[in-house]
């Protein structure tokens, strides 16, 4: 008498995200979902923002719970990855916002690694193309080792970072917890909000309403734009990988700041000019990803073009005013 054999079905895999309503944690928890996953979202919602994952509401393997990460994280049952994207992660935020922004780098960071080690997870960091500070070596690739200035007005969140990346190496040296760095260059797409500091939106937004487009300095300084859903691919592609990092992740297309203004008024057809006001203290010069790494060893790299991605995220724009 043969016997049958029985197929279990595959175990869920379940993911933290912290800072899951804000602009790049909520399209991570959108991407976990469709590719599976049983998703928690943690945040206070100091910069996010709970219409973010509205949508999500009644999705049964979606749950929401208010915490500040600087506290002790408790949850039930099995965790497979938790990914950190709690900070401020704007330049008025974390102006706003320092002590803030150092507590959630170094305690916030603390507190994840200890779920993961005690969940035996997966963790992934969030960190950021600050951390190479206003730069020497053109484009940054991760052997770079920055040029931050500690005490300036933006210290308080690439040094954040910087410690975040130096505490979770030290998780996996010596707690053998497997980890993974991603450097995030300038990102955009919906969800962002319109008055948060950063160009695209503060130009989208300025030039929906044909007001003047504040650019700082001549404009000359530098920027690569990647549209959001490329970076949570390569996010994505980054956890389930081997690897541990620090990995780039951005698009390597750069332009001037002017060049933005002015591409985003001709793909909006408005009637705004454009303005200069001084330049902020320690604004980069310069900010492009090598992302030869992420290439070779995630076979990642950005589909979507920046006027395509402009236009998407104007659309959002103009159904939000």
């Amino acid at each position: 008498m043969k016997t049958k054999t029985r197929i279990g079905k595959a175990k869920q895999p379940v993911s933290v995200v912290t800072g899951g309503a804000g602009f790049l944690g909520s399209h991570l928890c959108d991407k976990l979902l469709c590719e599976g996953h049983r998703v928690i979202c943690l945040d206070n919602l100091i910069t996010g923002n709970i219409a973010n994952i509205e949508h999500l509401a009644g999705v049964e393997s979606f749950k929401y719970i208010h915490h500040d990460v600087t506290e002790y994280i408790y949850l039930e049952g099995d965790v497979d990855y938790i990914f950190h994207f709690a900070s401020p992660a704007s330049p008025i935020d974390y102006l706003e916002l320092p002590i803030q922004t150092l507590k959630v780098g170094a305690l916030g960071t603390h507190k994840a690694l200890g779920l993961a080690r005690e969940k035996k997870a997966k963790f992934l960091i969030a960190s950021t193309s600050e951390v190479y500070g206003d730069p020497l070596v053109h484009p940054q690739e991760e052997s770079y080792w920055g040029n931050v200035n500690p005490v300036g007005p933006r210290g308080v969140y690439d040094e954040a970072k910087r410690f975040a990346e130096a505490m979770t190496m030290a998780y996996h040296r010596y707690h053998h917890v497997d980890t993974k760095i991603v450097r995030i260059f300038n990102t955009y797409g919906p969800r962002m909000r319109a008055k948060d500091g950063r160009a695209v939106p503060e130009f989208i937004n300025q030039a929906l309403r044909n007001q003047p487009i504040t650019v700082f300095g001549k404009g000359n300084q530098t920027r690569s734009f990647c549209y959001v859903s490329d970076l949570i691919d390569g996010i994505y592609r980054l956890a389930r990988s081997k690897e541990t990092g620090p990995i780039n992740i951005g698009n390597p297309q750069e332009m001037t700041v002017a060049d933005l203004a002015r591409k985003i008024i001709k793909l909006s057809g408005s009637k705004s000019k454009i303005v200069h006001k001084p330049l902020p203290v320690d604004d980069p010069k310069v900010r492009q990803p090598n992302i030869a790494l992420a290439k070779r060893l995630l076979a990642w790299s950005p589909k979507v073009e920046v006027d395509e991605g402009l236009r998407l995220t104007l659309d959002y724009f103009r159904k939000k005013m």
